[in-house]
């Protein structure tokens, strides 16, 4: 927690951390610095002069200090009060956000592709892969109480693994995310376009900018839209489970199947064998992405660990609920090869259930899911584009932020890539369109990997700092451990596989170069702090060395893009 930012005499001076030399003009006193040196008011107490600006020329309201003049506007334009993000989200927006990040439109539409590789045996495929994603998000909600963040597990890999990491991650998950624009933006001109009609590249268009408006007023508008949209895709979901087991009880009226038989009558549980189960696993485990989003959501909350602590406690029953149940209802009621399926396991089970209009209910389900798709999408590319900036590891002018507390300069820029990709979908060649898309394709996996890893070494510092986070990571380093040698393994399994092996070598080599630039960034930082340092001690900056939680020095960015304390 932050703590007083009260001053002492000037006659006690600090010494410097290794104890050699007193600094007393460019040091806060002890009571104005946590433990880890992090102000109250998230800015390093190691790197503030007595005017109130750090030595690397950052305020602590993450606006350069020497870029301000006398008006008290920097030369930049951002005014040197805007330059942290607003804590606009209440508690039920967070709530929400957690809850609809686990429902993507895939959940709606896309599991009949895994449906039809395992059969009934896919239930094992969302078992698996749910249970990755809740290890996941269990370790990812011990760092985020810790240290909220709205860079989240990029900037937990910078302190952790070394700024090579953070950079590399934090730009992965962006260039994801700014891919996921087209990709929804496209499901939805598709369905407006079929009640409308028009072209549906204009549709596509509208509907981004209307989110992409209502992203720029503020954080709040963002949190409203989601609630709403998580709302009506758990309605959606409740009332299919609820309808489908009085249907495989025998209880729905004029229902056109029941009971369970379809789980082993047709060719049995595993009709293609258990290695369609591992093929299936790989559908199932993309249609998970969006678990973390509330880890990145809740730092502009008044009460972030709250919000990460509650979503991390139930990820277990909305996965449950929301996959295995709305399955374990499809599976029961219809062959998992019959002919129709493809338009979609939940509307070809309704159809078969004979509920009236089922596709247009169905259409209306999957607009809003996708719609939802696309908020989050402009949302989260904004926040890790400003996060990367925050760190200059991005444009400066990313970290801009209006006087309602928007990144408005980098919601822009990431829709303005979201819009060429669009507009790639329709214009591009298909085949290199396809490239494009495959190349985020094992990014969720590389996410993941890299949570675990970062958990592992952020582990040791809080246990050394004495610190324990609401959420901690069960049976610490075992199951971190078999989890990143799952994962390990179903990046084996992608390379062997053909319907995935593009994906994985496309993924791969994007890391690949993300990680060059990201040592290269790193060396040349750390070049010019010798230079600027002859005597041996490293430049004050964002990634300048400072004491961890756990004594030890090493590359620490200097503020949260929220201001809150780490």
């Amino acid at each position: 927690m932050a703590r007083s930012t009260s001053q002492p005499p000037a006659e006690q001076p600090e010494r410097a951390p290794d104890g050699t030399a007193p600094h007393t003009a460019d040091r806060p006193p002890d009571d104005a610095m946590d433990d880890d040196r992090v102000r109250g008011d998230g800015v390093r107490g190691d790197r503030v002069r007595e005017d109130g600006v750090r030595d690397d020329g950052v305020r602590g309201d993450g606006v350069r200090g020497d870029d301000v003049g006398d008006d008290g506007v920097p030369d930049d334009g951002v005014r040197g009060d805007t330059g942290r993000l607003a804590h606009g989200l209440k508690r039920r927006h967070v709530t929400m956000i957690s809850i609809g990040g686990v429902i993507g439109a895939g959940l709606f539409v896309g599991s009949s592709a895994a449906i039809a590789t395992a059969g009934p045996a896919v239930l094992v495929s969302f078992v698996l892969a749910a249970a990755l994603v809740v290890l996941v998000m269990r370790m990812l909600g011990e760092m985020a109480t810790a240290r909220p963040d709205t860079g989240s597990f990029s900037t937990y890999a910078d302190q952790a693994l070394g700024h090579w990491a953070g950079f590399a991650v934090g730009w992965l998950y962006w260039w994801f995310y700014v891919l996921v624009i087209p990709i929804e933006a496209t499901a939805a001109a598709r369905i407006l376009a079929g009640w409308c009609g028009g072209p549906a590249w204009l549709w596509a268009l509208g509907v981004t900018l209307a989110l992409t408006g209502s992203n720029l007023l503020s954080v709040a508008n963002y949190g409203e839209f989601e609630y709403w949209f998580a709302l009506v895709k758990v309605v959606a979901i409740c009332a299919f489970v609820a309808l489908g087991m009085l249907a495989v009880l025998g209880l729905l009226p004029g229902d056109g199947t029941a009971g369970v038989s379809h789980l082993t009558s047709d060719g049995g549980f595993a009709p293609n064998g258990w290695t369609a189960v591992v093929a299936a696993l790989l559908t199932a485990m993309f249609s998970f992405q969006g678990s973390e989003v509330v880890t990145i959501a809740a730092a502009e909350s008044a009460t972030p660990e709250e919000g990460v602590r509650k979503a991390v406690n139930a990820v277990v029953w909305r996965l449950g609920l929301f996959y295995l149940g709305s399955t374990f209802v499809v599976v029961c009621l219809v062959p998992w090869d019959a002919a129709g399926l493809e338009v979609g396991s939940y509307q070809f089970t309704l159809e078969r259930m004979h509920v009236p209009a089922a596709g247009a209910i169905m259409d209306t389900v999957v607009l809003v899911a996708v719609a939802s798709c696309l908020n989050s999408a402009l949302y989260t590319a904004s926040r890790m584009a400003y996060s990367l900036a925050l760190r200059n590891d991005a444009p400066a002018s990313w970290r801009r932020v209006t006087a309602h507390g928007v990144p408005r300069r980098a919601i822009l820029s990431s829709t303005a890539v979201g819009f060429l990709a669009v507009a790639g979908n329709y214009f591009l060649p298909q085949k290199l369109f396809g490239y494009l898309m495959a190349s985020s394709g094992a990014i969720a996996l590389m996410m993941y990997l890299t949570i675990a890893v970062t958990q592992l070494a952020m582990r040791r510092r809080t246990d050394a700092a004495g610190e324990t986070p609401q959420v901690r990571m069960w049976l610490h380093p075992w199951l971190t451990l078999a989890t990143i040698a799952f994962i390990a393994a179903v990046l084996l399994i992608m390379a062997v596989t053909p319907g995935h092996r593009l994906e994985l070598w496309l993924s791969l080599t994007l890391s690949a170069v993300l990680v060059l630039a990201g040592l290269y960034v790193q060396r040349r930082r750390r070049v010019s702090d010798r230079h600027e340092h002859p005597e041996g001690e490293r430049a004050p900056g964002p990634h300048a060395p400072g004491p961890g939680p756990d004594g030890a020095r090493g590359d620490h960015p200097a503020t949260s893009p929220t201001g809150s304390a780490r």
